[in-house]
């Protein structure tokens, strides 16, 4: 798998991606990421990226012509081939099914936003997908760049330790994770469930899947709404 991520702030994002698990996995080659300035393409003899919209408005909106020759220029980087994705919040909002899905890609571009967004010409032209990360705004497209990069990156061989590491969390198979418990046994008088010590693993399985089970049915109902369903 190989990610690019083309932004106006790629320090920033490095400073996230060189960090934990992800930078662990890039750093033995389980992953590549590599974040591009998109300000590097721009002809402007000021290095602008961005101009006053059409129609009036407030903000700035960014050029098609740095955003387009980047994308171009990234392209040539790889023979593989490469779905471009937008990150706004006009998009389909991210779901784990969707994080899998795109985990089997050979590459992704993800296209962070700034200001205003991206002039509509260039991303009719390069986009494939556009991603939401949920149904609020925030300042620009590096932090859900950076939040479907790990969730993307967490999928991949060799990245986690083995595949139970994900299977078994919140949102892989439809349902809510179950509680975890560690040392201390009893902490300010509270214990750990009995059956999580009785070395009984298809108790411990049973337990689990229950109480997996009861969490997501009470805080969303909407997740087993339609678990339920699939497993008519």
């Amino acid at each position: 798998m190989r990610i690019e991520i083309a932004t106006l702030f790629p320090e920033m994002c490095e400073s996230v991606l060189c960090e934990s698990i992800i930078g662990r996995a890039r750093a033995k080659n389980a992953i590549e990421v590599h974040c591009h300035q998109i300000r590097a393409y721009t002809t402007d003899r000021h290095n602008r990226v961005d101009d006053s919209p059409f129609g009036g408005g407030m903000g700035m909106v960014m050029q098609a012509q740095p955003v387009y020759d980047c994308w171009k220029a990234v392209r040539e980087m790889s023979d593989l081939p490469m779905h471009t994705v937008y990150l706004s919040p006009k998009g389909r909002v991210l779901t784990q099914e969707r994080v899998k899905e795109l985990a089997q890609m050979p590459r992704l571009f993800l296209l962070c936003g700034h200001y205003e967004g991206i002039d509509q010409r260039v991303l009719d032209r390069i986009v494939d997908e556009e991603i939401s990360i949920g149904d609020y705004v925030v300042t620009g497209g590096e932090l859900p760049a950076l939040v479907l990069t790990d969730a993307v990156a967490r999928m991949c061989e060799n990245v986690l330790p083995a595949k139970e590491a994900f299977e078994e969390e919140s949102h892989y198979n439809g349902l809510l994770e179950y509680p975890q418990y560690t040392r201390p046994e009893i902490w300010e008088g509270e214990a750990v469930p009995p059956v999580l010590l009785s070395g009984h693993h298809k108790n411990i399985a049973q337990w689990r899947a229950q109480q997996s089970a009861d969490i997501t049915q009470k805080r969303r109902p909407d997740l087993w709404a339609k678990w339920s369903k699939e497993q008519e």
